[in-house]
């Protein structure tokens, strides 16, 4: 190799090399930071049946003496369907009696009942519209003894009128 070419071919060896060392380092971010990038959201996103069902085990929760235990008989006292608003925190901003057969006692146990769980269980983001709420529906089933279970969450009803 003749001495002019010297100083040109070493500098070239020089960054060929310089590229080949930086490009082979391989930087590993610890462990925890890999399983915080890989591992999967803390739980599902709630379906909205799955969401209703949380509700009315709120309900049940802080109205255990009007909860029917069992089956519902089959011909109910009452049914009272209530609609009702909540917002992103769980808050309920809107309740009314959407369809009843006229029991007013029925009606304001259901009210009172919904009341009382407040604030329901946050609901999933992409649930909520564009005011940042979601509405919904839940049915009241009345045993002529006063006590109640929910459409979303109840027993089978008794097939025969005892």
């Amino acid at each position: 190799m003749p001495a002019m070419f010297a100083p040109r071919s070493c500098s070239l060896l020089i960054a060929v090399i310089g590229a080949l060392a930086t490009t082979a380092c391989i930087i590993t971010p610890p462990p925890s930071v890999v399983a915080a990038r890989t591992a999967p959201p803390a739980g599902p996103a709630l379906t909205l049946d799955e969401y209703k069902t949380r509700v009315a085990q709120r309900i049940f929760e802080r109205n255990p003496t009007l909860v029917l235990k069992g089956t519902p008989q089959a011909m109910l006292r009452s049914f009272v369907l209530v609609s009702f608003t909540v917002d992103r925190g769980g808050r309920v901003v809107d309740s009314s009696v959407y369809r009843t057969n006229g029991d007013d006692d029925a009606e304001a146990t259901a009210l009172a009942s919904l009341r009382r769980a407040a604030p329901l269980p946050a609901p999933p983001a992409r649930l909520l519209n564009g005011n940042g709420q979601l509405e919904l529906f839940e049915g009241w089933m009345f045993n002529d003894n006063g006590q109640f279970q929910l459409q979303t969450s109840h027993s089978p009803q008794a097939t025969t009128i005892d």
